[in-house]
């Protein structure tokens, strides 16, 4: 998702004023899908982040590391989002409501995966035999 996103971020007509897009501040007027304020730097991150997702997916002890990291660093930007002036150099990502409370919506339910999805891997671990292999009684 967070690859998919970082690419569309470059696509004319996907994101809206496309021509206003900078590399980074409150001053870039791009928006993806004409609602959330992209910067180059934004959609980099995206990618990044994506990439990242990609690269811990590989065990699930990363994969609930990824999800409850991202979470966090989710929930960090939807409060920064919330304290700063979204007219001022502060705003250098740059993020409008709609990214704050995506933000809000991506901590979350990133921090509940994390929570949840090892309790439900552990269920299915459980419920399922160890080994098929007949014993062989003494």
């Amino acid at each position: 998702m967070f690859l998919l996103v970082g690419v569309l971020g470059f696509i004319p007509g996907i994101t809206t004023h496309y021509a206003t897009l900078t590399f980074a501040g409150h001053d870039s007027g791009a928006q993806l899908v004409g609602l959330f304020n992209v910067s180059v730097l934004h959609n980099i991150v995206h990618l990044l982040f994506g990439v990242a997702g990609l690269a811990l997916a590989r065990t699930a002890t990363s994969a609930r590391f990824f999800l409850l990291g991202g979470g966090v660093i989710y929930l960090v930007l939807w409060i920064y989002g919330l304290l700063i002036d979204q007219d001022s150099m502060a705003n250098f990502i740059p993020i409008n409501t709609p990214d704050n409370w995506l933000h809000f919506v991506l901590g979350v339910g990133m921090i509940a995966l994390g929570v949840l999805l090892p309790r439900l891997d552990t269920r299915t671990r459980t419920s399922t035999p160890t080994s098929t292999a007949p014993r062989n009684p003494r």
